[in-house]
């Protein structure tokens, strides 16, 4: 019975196939030069470009920053029509009331799902927003 125990092994399935690595916790500003956040990054107009990161930068809130390095990051992609077109499009959604059609240029709350003067009747500054364009005539009256 005893010859028996001996055959058996301990497998935890849970346990990860390849050790966890973890990546080095810097304290704040006290990150090595060659390394930055994603808004670092965007601000060089760079991107991580699918690169892991590489170290951590303690913040003040829960989370930490990741770093990632400069010399393999790559350029921004550059903005093309189309998607500034479909950028302007998700924005007019987001700032035209559905009631009376002005585009304002800001976002509308969406707990009102209108403009204040449609929902309550506080009148709107002109300068706030673009009036809806007049309807247009039918090309084949004239």
């Amino acid at each position: 019975m005893a010859g028996q125990d001996e055959d058996l092994v301990d497998v935890d399935p849970y346990a990860p196939a390849e050790p966890e690595t973890t990546i080095p916790v810097f304290k704040r500003l006290c990150a090595p030069s060659g390394y930055a956040t994603k808004r670092q990054l965007r601000a060089m107009g760079l991107r991580p470009g699918g690169q892991e990161p590489v170290a951590e930068v303690e913040t003040r809130g829960p989370k930490n920053g990741l770093l990632y390095e400069i010399a393999k990051a790559r350029p921004v992609r550059p903005m093309t029509l189309a998607k500034e077109h479909a950028l302007d499009k998700a924005m007019a959604a987001r700032q035209t009331c559905g009631t009376c059609g002005r585009r304002y240029f800001f976002v509308l709350p969406t707990s009102l799902k209108s403009c204040l003067e449609c929902h309550d009747g506080t009148p709107a500054d002109p300068a706030s927003y673009i009036a809806p364009p007049a309807p247009a005539a039918h090309r084949l009256a004239a």
